[in-house]
């Protein structure tokens, strides 16, 4: 299994909701065990910057890439870029 986790700060006075709710729609595409689309709950005492997570899990690299080739993917990303500062993306296989 293939573990997917996305993590977006937004820029300076963008709605952060408004980015949560663009990045909702990547669960429409096919592929994913697991798809989830949430506000970092900003407790941890060393670091708040991070303003949403993805997190998807995925059979295999096959279906990975698959969902990253989906026009849906590109949609979004297209829409949520403009509002977002940074994307730091990791994909890792689970138990390795």
């Amino acid at each position: 299994m293939i573990r997917h986790v996305v993590f977006f700060t937004a820029k300076p006075g963008e709605d952060i909701e408004a980015i949560r709710g663009s990045l909702r729609a990547l669960g429409t595409i096919p592929g994913s065990n697991t798809f989830e689309v949430a506000l970092n709950r900003k407790i941890d005492p060393l670091s708040d910057e991070i303003d949403v997570v993805v997190y998807a899990e995925f059979p295999d690299e096959a279906a990975l890439s698959a969902y990253k080739a989906h026009p849906t993917y590109a949609a979004t990303t297209k829409s949520v870029r403009p509002m977002r500062e940074m994307r730091f993306s990791a994909d890792f296989e689970a138990g390795a």
